[in-house]
C-alpha cells in the first residue's frame, strides 16, 4: 500500500519518495505520497515530479490496486524506473482551494440538515445533492447562517473508529449515495468543533483545513432541481 503522507498533514506540499511499480495504463506508483488521488467527490492532486534533472507535470492521481496511488503524467514520457527517487511538488493553490470547499461542503450539511444524495468539490465552486423535495424559502438566509459557522473559526480535525463502531452509529454517515470505505477494519471521522462544542462529525477521507476561518466568505448560487426530491445546492468561494 501506499503510504498516505496527506492523511497525516494535508498542507504537506512536497515529499521525496521511491518509485515501486508501474500500471498498465502508465502511472508512477510510489512508496508514499502527498498526492490526493481522485475519490469521495475530491478531485486527484495535481503537481510535478522530479527526478533525474527533469521535472515532468502531474495532471492526476488515481487510486490502484492494492491501496496503491497511481501519479498520471500530463503528456506520455518514459517513466522513471522502479528504484527511482523522485521528489514530488504539488500544485498547492488548487490543492488548498479543494481543502476549502470540501470543508465548506461539511458546513454545508449542517445549515441543510438533509440527506445527501451526491456531491461533487472544486477549486472554484462545489454542490450538494440534498434529498428535498421542496426549495428552501429563504437561500439569502442559509448563505448567511453557513458564513457565519465559518467565521466561528473551529478547529478541523479526524479521529478513527472501527468498522464494528460505524455499524452501531449509522447516524454519523450523511451521503445516501457513497457508503463510507470499509472492509479495512477502521474508518476516518472528520470533526468540525471541539468534543464541547461539535458542529459536524462524518466519515471521510478527504483533506481540509485546519480551521473553518480559513474557507473565507462563499456564497450559494441557484438551487436547481435534480430529480423528483433531489436538488442541487452550489457554494462558491468569493476570493
Amino acid at each position: 500500500m501506499t503510504e498516505l503522507l496527506f492523511r497525516a498533514d494535508a498542507y504537506l506540499r512536497e515529499g521525496d519518495a521511491v518509485v515501486v511499480g508501474h500500471t498498465a495504463e502508465g502511472g508512477i506508483l510510489l512508496d508514499r505520497t502527498v498526492f490526493y488521488p481522485t475519490g469521495g467527490g475530491q478531485p486527484g492532486d495535481s503537481g510535478w515530479l522530479a527526478w533525474g534533472g527533469a521535472t515532468v507535470p502531474i495532471a492526476t492521481a488515481v487510486k490502484a490496486e492494492g491501496g496503491q496511488v497511481a501519479l498520471v503524467m500530463a503528456e506520455p514520457m518514459a517513466l522513471p524506473p522502479v528504484g527511482t527517487v523522485v521528489t514530488q511538488r504539488l500544485d498547492w493553490e488548487r490543492r488548498h482551494r479543494h481543502m476549502r470547499v470540501h470543508t465548506a461542503l461539511h458546513l454545508l450539511s449542517v445549515v441543510v440538515p438533509l440527506p445527501v444524495t451526491g456531491g461533487q468539490i472544486g477549486a472554484e465552486r462545489g454542490r450538494l445533492d440534498f434529498d428535498m423535495p421542496d426549495p428552501p424559502e429563504d437561500v439569502a438566509a442559509i448563505e448567511e447562517k453557513l458564513n457565519a459557522l465559518i467565521a466561528l473559526d473551529l478547529t478541523v480535525s479526524d479521529e478513527w473508529i472501527t468498522d464494528a463502531e460505524l455499524a452501531a452509529n449509522p447516524g454519523l454517515v450523511k451521503t445516501m449515495s457513497v457508503a463510507p470505505p470499509t472492509g479495512q477494519g477502521r474508518v476516518r471521522l472528520v470533526r468540525i468543533g471541539t468534543s464541547g462544542h461539535q458542529v459536524d462529525l462524518q466519515p471521510c477521507g478527504g483533506t481540509h483545513v485546519a480551521r473553518t476561518a480559513e474557507i473565507g466568505h462563499v456564497s450559494i448560487g441557484k438551487i436547481e432541481k435534480k430529480g423528483r426530491q433531489n436538488r442541487r445546492v452550489s457554494i462558491s468561494l468569493t476570493d
